[in-house]
């Protein structure tokens, strides 16, 4: 199974990742990948929810009257929905999901596509100003396919649950893992990472976001990493099993 999640950010996610390997990096003989043509796979793709996510950072007077607690995503281009329409990241079809489960939150879509750990740790102001009520943090894959040192994005990842957490929000970790390129030694332990966190602060954890997402006909980009909306929609259902023990009606 880990083998299968591996693949599955091995070619596309290479193309989110900014910069190159440092000299102790691992030094993978990955392939080029052409940029996703998304137009073949929108075409037939759902439409967004009626009620989406919000975007941070929240400047319009509708959204900042609204008086739900504030869920937010927060994340890299796979939050963000990067090679999807307007509305069909996974936190729009959350927000649908927690809607038809009548929870009134206001889910928030925190995605940046490119992201690292240490990009979050520096938005971490213009998060804490929404206040959030609970947080879904999914950071990590691209200081991995850069071969950034474990310390550093552990420490990063440390550093904003920790923050969250002390403001008083409801954290859920949301992991990935790496191709196996990058060794057996750097992948064991970018793997641990989100458990020790997870286990460290007591927080729930989905091991892997795109879980019964790859490898699925129409759920994957051409990219092979991003989710289609279609595979955005299972990605929401995830989710949705994740955070429902912390959220109140």
């Amino acid at each position: 199974m880990r083998k299968v999640y591996s693949l599955s950010i091995l070619a596309g996610l290479l193309l989110v990742a900014w910069g190159c390997h440092g000299n102790s990096a691992p030094n993978p003989a990955a392939n080029p990948t052409p940029a996703a043509d998304t137009s073949e796979a929108q075409a037939s793709e759902p439409d967004g929810p009626a009620q989406s996510a919000a975007s941070v950072p929240v400047h319009s007077d509708g959204q900042s009257k609204d008086s739900r607690p504030v869920l937010v995503c927060f994340g890299d281009s796979l939050t963000a929905g990067l090679g999807t329409g307007p509305g069909q990241s996974y936190p729009d079809y959350l927000q649908a999901d927690l809607d038809k489960l009548h929870y009134h939150y206001r889910v928030v879509n925190g995605g940046i596509s490119g992201n690292t750990t240490k990009d979050g740790v520096e938005r971490l102001p213009e998060i804490l100003a929404l206040h959030p009520a609970v947080a879904v943090v999914e950071f990590g894959g691209n200081d991995g396919l850069r071969g950034l040192r474990i310390d550093d994005t552990r420490a990063n990842l440390d550093q904003i649950v920790r923050t969250l957490k002390d403001a008083g929000t409801k954290i859920a970790l949301a992991g990935i893992t790496l191709p196996p390129d990058y060794g057996p030694d750097y992948i064991k332990q970018f793997d641990e990472t989100y458990a020790v966190l997870a286990k460290k602060y007591r927080v729930p954890m989905l091991p892997f976001l795109l879980k019964d997402v790859y490898g699925v006909p129409g759920m994957m980009q051409r990219d092979q990493t991003h989710a289609t909306a279609k595979g955005n929609v299972v990605v929401a259902q995830n989710v949705v099993t994740l955070v429902v023990p912390l959220l109140k009606k």
